[in-house]
């Protein structure tokens, strides 16, 4: 009885014994494959951390460009809103400037018709057809050149009385342009003078200004304030002084007819205004 329960024993822990072991080679290989499992997931961890490593710095670079690009879109349109507004000041100011110049010529037009008129008028008065009487216009002033011998005797600087007819002419213009001022220029040839009031030829163009200003002044009741005595000697010659012809064409007295500067511009300064409204 006690060998049968003995081997009965025996014979239950030996079944017990071969079924944990089963168990355990069980567990052990759920174990093994669960590990694996794992390695591989942090596997994909590490690279998925990674991966979102450089996703971030990539995020970190697209975020700053796009602040630039912000920024520079930002400074463009200020740039040309501000280019804009300096394009649009230029042009205002382009158009200010042709309004000006429009203005200026207009104003020189009208000066130019009122010299026009006033040459005709002088020409018509002095005639045209004297060779001893020039009548031009330079440069807008107009000129009035009568030869030596129409005005003085040589060497001399009283104004004869044939002259003074002549310069009545011109007289009766210059009185009829309050607007105008006229300057008496003398001008001589080269030759020495033999005077013994007088220096030089210096004197001599100077005397016979003076000379024709107070004739247009004492005989034909010119404002003096409107006079301009000036002598130019033998320095402004229109041909050379070798010859008697030359000497002859040097020696001259020009009347120049112009008008007062300050009323000119505001000639211009009114036709501004007169535009401007």
């Amino acid at each position: 009885m006690k060998r049968t329960i003995l081997a009965l024993t025996v014979a239950a822990l030996t079944l017990t014994s071969c079924g944990s072991k089963k168990k355990i080679a069980e567990l052990e290989a759920k174990n093994k494959e669960i590990q694996d499992q794992l390695n591989t997931a942090t596997v994909k961890l590490n690279s998925c951390l990674a991966e979102k490593k450089v996703m971030t710095a990539r995020i970190d670079d697209l975020k700053e460009s796009n602040s630039e690009l912000i920024k520079s879109k930002d400074n463009f349109a200020t740039l040309s809103t501000k280019g804009a507004e300096t394009i649009e000041k230029s042009l205002e100011s382009l158009k200010e400037k042709d309004l000006k110049i429009s203005r200026l010529q207009d104003a020189l037009t009208r000066k130019d018709s009122v010299t026009l008129a006033l040459v005709t008028s002088i020409k018509r008065a002095v005639g045209v057809d004297d060779p001893d009487i020039e009548v031009n216009v330079e440069k807008g002033v107009v000129y009035i050149s009568i030869a030596d011998k129409l005005l003085f005797k040589s060497g001399r600087y009283e104004v004869t009385d044939k002259a003074k007819v002549v310069l009545g002419k011109v007289a009766a213009i210059v009185k009829d342009k309050a607007d105008f001022e006229c300057m008496v220029e003398g001008h001589t040839d080269n030759v020495p003078i033999k005077n013994p009031v007088l220096q030089d030829n210096w004197d001599l163009s100077v005397k016979r200004a003076t000379s024709v200003v107070r004739v247009l002044q004492e005989d034909y009741n010119i404002a003096p304030e409107r006079l301009i005595a000036a002598g130019r000697g033998e320095y402004v010659p229109l041909e050379a002084n070798t010859t008697a012809e030359g000497r002859a064409r040097n020696r001259r007295t020009r009347i120049i007819i112009l008008p007062k500067i300050g009323q000119f511009y505001e000639m211009i300064e009114k036709e501004m205004k007169n535009q401007s409204k």
